[in-house]
Order: structure tokens, then sequence, then C-alpha cells
């Protein structure tokens, strides 16, 4: 099989959940019809399959992955639209999570056979690229035994605190959903919601933690080029499609 170890980065900027996760949609959809095509292809007449990087942020949004409880919103319908905030069921693993804005949201859509078969390895080299982002401004950061997602004080120091959630699908080595890295987010919307199940421990972000606010793109720059050295890929900005 041929390996494409370009992927195709694009910002879609504060983004409404629903439309977002229809463009994942289309193209995970993409990329799987071509590896059907490829598998009924003559030998040598395979494409290599394309690779995708979205980074956006939501407007206030809660969503539930298949394994969550919904009892995990503390919110009811009156509560949600107080709070200017949608709520979705969606396909992805993991519990409840809140998205909006100041916080980096990452959809990786990705061909793992372009780079690794390997989904636990994916979701490291996820984690690992915000742990060497957050090094970069003196905020050590890692992964506690048993959780996804990464951590402050996650050896133990007595208050462990989340400061990135994570979330994934995978279909034939095609992924789809991805991470939400609190960057200036405001936390209290966590406050309405019990985050990924876990009731015994906090969420934090960036700004919280260094008591400023933080650039955005400045951490999406770091966060991208970490990416690209982890899957020795070559990220390709790439113009923004019709449509979504």
């Amino acid at each position: 099989m041929l390996q494409n170890k370009e992927i195709q980065f694009e910002h879609l900027g504060l983004i409404d959940y629903k439309q977002a996760w229809d463009y994942q949609d289309t193209l995970f959809a993409r990329i799987l019809d071509l590896k059907v095509q490829n598998r009924k292809a003559a030998p040598g007449a395979q494409q290599p399959t394309p690779n995708y990087l979205l980074f956006c942020a939501h407007p206030h949004v809660y969503t539930l992955g298949k394994s969550g409880h919904e009892e995990h919103l503390l919110l009811d319908e009156q509560g949600l639209a107080a709070k200017g905030a949608t709520y979705y069921k969606i396909n992805r693993g993991g519990d409840i999570t809140y998205h909006g804005p100041g916080q980096i949201v990452g959809y990786p859509i990705l061909d793992l056979e372009n780079f690794f078969t390997d989904i636990h390895q994916y979701l490291r080299f996820l984690e690992e690229g915000v742990i060497l982002t957050l090094q970069a401004y003196g905020i050590r950061a890692g992964r506690i035994e048993g959780l996804t997602g990464v951590w402050l004080d996650y050896k133990g120091e007595g208050n462990p605190r989340k400061i990135c959630a994570m979330g994934v699908k995978c279909s034939r080595w095609v992924t789809m959903h991805g991470f939400a890295f609190n960057v200036n987010t405001d936390l209290d919307y966590f406050g309405h919601i019990v985050p990924c199940g876990i009731s015994d421990k906090q969420v934090t972000s960036l700004a919280k933690e260094l008591g400023r606010e933080v650039p955005v793109a400045e951490v999406e720059e770091k966060l991208v080029n970490h990416l690209a050295q982890l899957f020795g890929a070559t990220m390709i900005t790439a113009a923004h499609e019709e449509g979504h």
C-alpha cells in the first residue's frame, strides 16, 4: 500500500458543532470510500489515501459519547438555553464533555495505515503533542493510568487537573473526532456536567495555570508542529472547502 505522510491542515475558526461534525463525516467517508476502491483496484492502480487535521472552536456545546451517561449532564433544556449551550449525543468513545470558545478542538481524520496501525499509539501521540506544547509554557503535564487525556499533578501530587479531553472513533484504521485542549476556556461551563464521567477530579486551562490569557493561535502553531513531528508527517495548509 502507498503510504501518504502528508496531512492537510485546515482551520475552521469558530464553527457550529453539528456543521463541523458533518464536515468530519464527509472527509471520513471520502477516505473509507477510497480504501474500498483500492482493494478492488488492479495492482499498481491504487491511490494514496488523504489525511486531514481540522482545528476549530465551537459555541458552547455539550457532547455525550456512546459509552456516556445522560445523567452526567446536570442541565435540563431550560438550563441549556439559559447558558446559551446546545447538546448532542455523538458517535465517539467516552462520556460527556464541554466545548466552547477559547478551546483548541482538534479533529484528526487520518488513515492510520499511512502511519502505524495501533490505536493506543495514536491516542498517546495526540496526548504527547499537548504535553510537549505545555512544556513550552513551563507546565509539566502527563497521563494518569486508566484515564485518557492530559493531566496536571498527574503523579499523585494531590490535585489532578485535566487540561485536555479526548474521545475518538476509528473504523478500518480511519480516525475521527479527537481532542479538546483548554487554553482560555470558561471553566464554569464544566460545572454543569460530570466531565468525562469523573466526579473527583478538576478541570483546568492554560490561562488558569499561568494566571493570564494566552493567544490561541500561538498555542495552535506549537501544537501543529509537535503533531507533525510525532507522526513523521508534513502538514499542508489547506484552503477552506466550500459547503461547510
